[in-house]
């Protein structure tokens, strides 16, 4: 077998300019197909342009573009723990899932089909959304040799049973069927940053009910990023973990652009410092979803959400070269 090549780089802002050239994830080597790429793709960054799972304000269809051309900004090294993720590993962008706008299921069957080539290619995703939907089918793909544990950034527990009168799949939902289908160990499930109103508690009790962890916004505020996540941690263990992260469990002074904001969140450093703290677990994957470009034309929610993509990349990069040695 012939020596894999080096592994791809981002396209330099200093030889071209970042406003210049076609927009790819972090300037990236765009890759058609995965099975027939020159060199071993260790982490692909893919798209889902999907929002037919909206319950109400839609728009997240657009993410996946608008996350692509904000992601030129974003420089190759990690201004804290000074790792560069594309020095560690082989990454590129693999362009968009397919996905029928008209046709949940369909979707959904899409959506598995794409990241199961993914996984069957020794590839770890780093997924852009999209509404929070598409972490199921993902979830379907990841975990179909048993269950995967989950730390889960969100305002909402998104462990809702069904939508006006039976629609059970919605961005809503994907965590209540990703349970009861087998894909998550409810007990290594730990969900960050919830709150809001509610329509009633039925989620929160069949969640608990379940031994989901959930840790709401006051809970957050009085403890603190490092007790949290070391908590996080403990529930993990060493077991293969993924993380979803959902815009809006940022408050939408710093992330308006976004299906189903709810004030007194994160701030942005908070959620950098929250995704860094899973450096040290067995991540298999992880997704940015619900940034919606309609309602902040400007990118500026966009900018955020590709940075917490970027402190992504880094703890996965960092898993997965741990997972080698």
């Amino acid at each position: 077998m012939p020596p894999l090549k080096s592994n791809f780089q981002p396209v330099s802002g200093m030889s071209i300019p970042r406003f210049a050239g076609m927009a790819t994830f972090m300037r990236l080597p765009y890759v058609d197909s995965i099975a027939e790429a020159s060199n071993k793709i260790d982490i692909g960054i893919i798209g889902v342009p999907f929002d037919t799972g909206t319950s109400n304000r839609p728009g997240t269809r657009h993410g996946p573009r608008q996350l692509r051309d904000l992601s030129t900004m974003i420089r190759p090294t990690h201004p804290r723990s000074g790792v560069s993720p594309f020095q560690l590993m082989n990454c590129a962008d693999l362009g968009d899932c397919p996905v029928n706008p008209m046709d949940i299921m369909e979707s959904l069957d899409l959506i598995t089909a794409f990241y199961s080539t993914v996984v069957q290619q020794g590839t770890m995703p780093l997924t852009a959304g999209g509404d929070h939907l598409i972490s199921y089918p993902i979830l379907r793909a990841l975990a179909a040799d048993g269950p995967v544990g989950m730390v889960h950034f969100d305002a909402h527990t998104d462990m809702n049973d069904i939508y006006f009168g039976g629609s059970k799949f919605t961005h809503g939902t994907p965590f209540r069927r990703a349970i009861e289908d087998g894909y998550l160990d409810p007990k290594r499930v730990i969900q960050i940053g919830i709150r809001g109103t509610k329509y009633d508690v039925t989620d929160f009790d069949w969640a608990l009910d379940q031994g989901v962890r959930i840790i709401e916004i006051e809970e957050f505020f009085e403890r603190g990023v490092a007790s949290v996540m070391a908590e996080a941690r403990e529930l993990m263990g060493d077991q293969p973990t993924y993380a979803s992260f959902d815009i809006d469990s940022i408050d939408p002074a710093f992330a308006p652009g976004t299906g189903t904001p709810e004030i007194g969140g994160f701030t942005t450093f908070q959620a950098q410092q929250l995704v860094r703290e899973l450096e040290g677990l067995n991540l298999i994957g992880a997704d940015l979803v619900e940034v919606s470009p309609p309602f902040d034309p400007s990118g500026g929610t966009a900018w955020v959400g590709v940075s917490i993509m970027f402190e992504l990349l880094c703890v996965l990069a960092a898993s997965r070269d741990s997972q080698r040695k």
